[in-house]
C-alpha cells in the first residue's frame, strides 16, 4: 500500500488533548498540527475525534491521518477498558470524518456491546480504509494479524491488566518478537521520550514510531523535566 510505503521509517506525532486541558482547543490542535507537518515535514499524525480529524485533513489533505475515537473523560478502570474506537459506529465516525487510518483497540477484552473486532475490521477494510490494531501483548497481534489487519502498533503495552507490570520504557521486546513471527506493518508507540528510544525502536525493528507526550503534552514534559531537579 502506497500509505504503508510513504509511512516507512517515519515519525508519527499524536496530536491529542483531553477536554479539561488547555490544548484541546482546536486553535491549539491546528496549531500544533502545522508546526510539526509545515516546520519538520511529518507525514502522518494521530488525532482523536471527528473534530480534529475534519480540521486536520481539511488543512493538509496530503498528510496521513490516523483517526480513533476515545472517551471525553479517562475512566479510573481504563486497563479494563476498551475505550480506543470501541464500536462500529466509532469506526463510522471516523472514517466519515476523513481518517486515511482506523486505530482501535485490538486487545482480546470484552468490546461493549459484545461486538466482535473481527466484524470491525472488516467494516474498515470494505470502506477502503486500512485497519491499525493497538495491541499490548505479542498474542493479541497474532490476532490482529489473523484477522487481517494491516498494522499492529505497541500502543496498549503497559496499560492494561495483562501488562501493567511492564518496565516503563518502550516495548522493543515486543516489537521485535512480532516482527520475527508475523509479517505485518508494525508501529512501536508509548513511552517514547528520548532521540535514543527512537533509534532503539528502529533496531527493534518497527517499521515507524509514534510519539505523543514528548511533543504535544506539555505538562507532563515539564512534570518529567521537574525530576531532574535537586532539592536542597
Amino acid at each position: 500500500m502506497d500509505i504503508l510505503k510513504t509511512l516507512k521509517n517515519e515519525i508519527i506525532v499524536s496530536i491529542q488533548a483531553m477536554p479539561d486541558e488547555p490544548l484541546y482547543d482546536e486553535i491549539c490542535i491546528n496549531a500544533m498540527a502545522k508546526s510539526v507537518i509545515d516546520y519538520a515535514k511529518a507525514k502522518a499524525v494521530r488525532l482523536a475525534g471527528k473534530r480534529d480529524i475534519e480540521n486536520i485533513k481539511k488543512m493538509f489533505p496530503n498528510t496521513i491521518v490516523i483517526g480513533i475515537t476515545k472517551p471525553k473523560k479517562i475512566p479510573a478502570n481504563y486497563k479494563e477498558l476498551v475505550y480506543i474506537t470501541p464500536t462500529l459506529e466509532d469506526c463510522k465516525k471516523v472514517i466519515e470524518a476523513g481518517a486515511d487510518i482506523v486505530a482501535l483497540d485490538g486487545t482480546l477484552r470484552k468490546r461493549p456491546n459484545d461486538e466482535k473486532l473481527e466484524d470491525l475490521v472488516r467494516y474498515i477494510k470494505s470502506k477502503n480504509k486500512i485497519a491499525m490494531a493497538d495491541i499490548a501483548t505479542f498474542k493479541e497481534a497474532q490476532n490482529a494479524y489473523n484477522l487481517g489487519f494491516d498494522i499492529v502498533s505497541t500502543t496498549l503495552s503497559g496499560y492494561t491488566e495483562e501488562t501493567q507490570n511492564n518496565p516503563d520504557c518502550p516495548d522493543f521486546e515486543l516489537v521485535k518478537k512480532i516482527k520475527e513471527n508475523l509479517d505485518i506493518f508494525t508501529i512501536l508507540e508509548g513511552k517514547i521520550w528520548e532521540k535514543q528510544d527512537i533509534t532503539n525502536a528502529f533496531k527493534s525493528g518497527a517499521d515507524a514510531v509514534v510519539v505523543g507526550s514528548a511533543i504535544t503534552r506539555p505538562q507532563l514534559i515539564l512534570k518529567r523535566l521537574n525530576e531532574g531537579k535537586i532539592n536542597e
